[in-house]
This record gives C-alpha cells, structure tokens and sequence, in this order.
C-alpha cells in the first residue's frame, strides 16, 4: 500500500456513478489510499445507477466500499458530509490529489465560489489552495453559459476539467470498455498508471 498522502474521491449526485465506483477500485486494485466523501444526492445515484445501495452512517459506508472494492485495512476512509475534523478539512493535511466524479454543476459553482458550505467543498477549497491537483469529472449537457464561466474560473486557477466523453477509436464493445476510458484518462491526470484503455496510435487501436 502506498505511504503518500491519500487521494481523495467526492461522489456527488450528477449521473455518471459508474464512474466513481471504477475509478476507486482501480486506485484501491494499484494499492492507493483514498477518502471517500459522498453527498447525500450522490448516494441515492449510486443506488440508481450501480450495484452499491449504500446504508446511512459513515462506519458502514466504509465497510460496504471496502468490501466491494477488495481494499485493505485503512485503505479506504469515508467522512461524512458535515465530518469537519476530517483530515480533508486542513491544509495541513491536504489530500495528495482529489477528485469530484462525477461532479454537479452546483458542486462546481460552490467550489469556484469558495463557500466550503460543506466537506466537500472545503475539501476542494483546501486542495486549491495547497497547490495539489484537483479533478472535476461534470455530467451535465448542455453547458449553460453560467456552467462556462465557472469552468473557465476555475481551469485559470489549475484545475483540470474533464467531462466524461468516451473516445470511440478504440472500438469499445461494451459500456465498461466506455467507463474505463475515462476512469483512464482520470488516471493519468493522477499519475497513477494503467492500462484501462487503450492508447491513441497503439497496435491495439489497429
């Protein structure tokens, strides 16, 4: 198991659960630490969407993710919503990286306002302003004017937006092979390597 600071993964209530649940047991599967924060409409769409009908309290939130994703003891950490002695909350404790998939245009317009009304903001906010990575995966269409503006505030300040848009060259045959090219490219801004996908001019794209 990796001894860096952990990633960190906040699940929110855009479709696109399918997504976050890849993403983390592929950083679970490479031996990443990662805390997981989920907002209350991102539970019911991962009800909606996957497998994981989550139960309420964050212990067993944990447990049931820990089983389903195979991750070891303390590898995967859940904090509830209002949890604000969450290590998350500081800057002293800044995630390695951090990660909204999907991400709400509501989420991203609280971000790029800096409201850290809750954990996952503050989170953001943290991560923001510590200098680390910090990746927005927003499942929405169209893109509103308003939903423009905050992208574009947020991209000059370093953040990476990454709309969910599944490439075609490789010849997917399923909807996993469509969810694993952009868990991949997820990944890669990360610097977590994986072979999910396959590469652009790679003999597999033949």
């Amino acid at each position: 198991m990796s001894n860096k600071n952990p990633f960190a993964l906040a699940i929110t209530g855009a479709s696109g659960a399918p997504y976050a649940v890849r993403l983390l047991q592929e950083l679970i599967r490479q031996g990443e630490r990662v805390d997981v924060m989920i907002s209350a409409p991102g539970q019911i769409v991962l009800g909606m969407e996957t497998s994981l009908n989550l139960p309420g309290r964050s212990a067993q939130i944990q447990r049931a993710l820990s089983a389903h994703c195979g991750a070891a003891e303390d590898q995967l950490r859940v904090f509830g919503r209002q949890e604000w002695t969450a290590p998350l909350a500081s800057g002293s404790r800044a995630p390695r990286a951090m990660v909204v998939c999907p991400c709400t245009t509501g989420t991203l317009a609280s971000i790029a306002a800096g409201t850290s009304s809750n954990l996952i903001e503050r989170a953001a906010d943290v991560t923001i302003k510590e200098g680390r990575k910090l990746v927005l995966v927003p499942r929405e269409t169209p893109f509103s004017v308003i939903h423009l503006e905050n992208m574009l505030r947020l991209a000059r300040l370093g953040v990476v937006i990454l709309p969910p848009n599944p490439g075609f060259y490789q010849g997917p045959s399923s909807i996993d092979d469509l969810v694993d090219f952009v868990v991949a490219r997820i990944l890669d801004q990360l610097g977590v390597e994986n072979d999910l996908a396959p590469r652009w001019g790679g003999d597999e794209c033949k």
